[in-house]
């Protein structure tokens, strides 16, 4: 480490003092952070204004979920692309470019005529934000250094991230009830635009020193290949695991894998070097956040659900009652920012699994007729203290060890197990759930009642799912992330 990275390991995140890039690095870290704010505010923001959509595009109850998956599948499969484009021609270039394509196609998504305008749009949106969010994460990691004050940092980075899982559905039913589900996109073109303005103004240009060729074809055949997944499962529960159909689909995402592999094998720059997994720390917390995030954004679609088809609640007062879980994300993440410094981050994120683990257990067993205070509430309080600690524990673990030259790799990565997770996780537990929708209405020959504990009861099979990933995380983590010594710090964790 040189002389200038540790005076920049001293110094805390919001110091007033200037990077050696010329930039006061609370700025910094506010501007990227409003980006990064924005794109995981889209993953969410969706969920409550889903039965508006669906009512005014006259959509399939099938295809709701691909509002989901279109944008968290593309964003997990150029996000790679993405940290290598940012190292190649510059972090603030692809910011600035992510920036501009996603808010013009927010604005395509609020004019959408049908479902297939708004998936489209919603897809190519991803395609933005798969610029915007490794950029952004790289400039962070390049502007403080590995130690306290970048694990500070990579905490209000973390914070951010599960802030705004949960402010995009308080925000996503306040506009569907108020000026209508539209303006969820809609609110993202002018602030798009802003940023993208002034962002020469914040950030300077920077890049990794490398001038290699970066990987297309490898980006194609894996977000190809998650496409086709999440498609394959959503169809199969209306033509058949065993049709001719499934079958060939299925056999079609096995050979865009191993298009994929060979690309990878044979491509001068890969798009994922096999050797940054050499990181034990960066590939357990990768893994982990795949089956994290599979719960996280399951538990937002079905909650959201669960509240307006069950408990009949309306678009805001199902936004509204996601405001105790944001705070206590908030407060989750903050304790864990502090405690992985203190501690090590291997009992924090234990902690933090286990309690999102009891608190999607609680909504599991929510009844048809039951109340906020009582069913819902306790669950919220502790899922999101739970997400807060793991969100900020898994970012911090996801770079220990990490040079600057990789950096763009790590952040595109690590960004990229979130969306796939999502998109996966959603995918899973939309197939199982949805496929009783229809002989649940059948039986219940419009009984409001009956179709109130049908809904109930499909809605908790979700939730199941949810809880299956969340202990697979806890269980990957007890088995694969070293326990440190009380006096180590965590960026001096074994990391191989």
């Amino acid at each position: 480490m040189s002389a200038s990275d540790s005076t920049l390991d001293q110094r805390a995140p919001l110091d007033t003092k200037q990077t050696p890039e010329g930039r006061k690095p609370g700025i910094i870290l506010a501007f990227i952070g409003v980006a990064q704010f924005m794109v995981f505010l889209d993953v969410s923001i969706v969920n409550v204004a889903l039965p508006s959509i669906q009512d005014s595009l006259k959509m399939p109850e099938v295809n709701l979920e691909y509002i989901i998956t279109a944008y968290g599948t593309v964003l997990g499969g150029f996000l790679l692309l993405g940290g290598r484009l940012a190292d190649r021609f510059g972090r603030r270039r692809m910011l600035q470019s992510g920036l501009v394509v996603f808010a013009l196609t927010s604005l395509v998504a609020g004019l959408a005529q049908n479902d297939a305008m708004l998936i489209g749009a919603r897809a190519v949106q991803g395609l933005g934000s798969a610029l915007i969010a490794p950029a952004a994460l790289s400039i962070l990691t390049n502007t403080f250094a590995e130690g306290p004050a970048r694990n500070k940092a990579l905490g209000i980075w973390g914070a951010l991230t599960g802030m705004a899982s949960v402010a995009g559905v308080i925000l996503g039913g306040l506009l569907t009830q108020g000026p209508g589900w539209r303006w969820i996109f809609f609110i993202n073109v002018p602030i798009g635009l802003v940023a993208a303005a002034i962002a020469p103004t914040i950030v300077r240009e920077g890049r990794g020193k490398s001038r290699e060729t970066f990987d297309t074809a490898g980006a194609v055949a894996l977000t190809a290949s998650l496409l086709l997944l999440i498609f394959t499962l959503g169809e199969a529960v209306y033509v058949g695991w065993t049709t001719f159909r499934t079958i060939g689909s299925l056999v079609g995402v096995v050979v865009l894998l191993v298009a994929f592999l060979v690309i990878e094998s044979r491509a001068a720059s890969p798009l994922i070097p096999l050797s940054i997994f050499r990181l034990r720390a960066l590939r357990t917390a990768n893994v982990a956040t795949v089956l994290l995030f599979g719960t996280t954004v399951t538990l937002f679609f079905f909650a959201s659900l669960f509240m307006q088809q069950v408990y009949g609640y309306s678009p805001t007062r199902a936004g509204l009652a996601y405001v105790p879980l944001a705070i206590v994300v908030s407060v989750g993440a903050g304790l864990a920012s502090n405690l992985v410094t203190k501690v090590a981050a291997k009992p924090v994120l234990l902690v933090g699994l286990t309690l999102t683990s009891v608190g999607l257990f609680l909504l599991w067993r929510a009844p048809a007729y039951g109340s906020y205070a009582v069913d819902l509430l306790p669950a919220f309080l502790i899922v999101g203290l739970g997400l807060g600690m793991s969100f900020v524990t898994l970012q911090i673990t996801a770079f220990v060890g990490v040079g600057k030259e990789e950096s763009g790799l790590a952040a595109g990565l690590i960004n990229t197990s979130q969306e796939a997770g999502g998109a996966l996780g959603v995918a899973i537990a939309a197939t199982i759930a949805f496929s009783k929708i229809a002989p649940l209405k059948a039986a219940a020959h419009g009984d409001p009642v009956l179709l109130r504990y049908g809904r109930a009861e499909v809605f908790h099979q979700a939730f199941l799912v949810g809880i299956c990933f969340s202990v697979g995380a806890l269980l990957l983590a007890v088995a694969l992330l070293p326990w440190a010594r009380p006096s180590e710090r965590p960026d001096t964790l074994p990391v191989a």
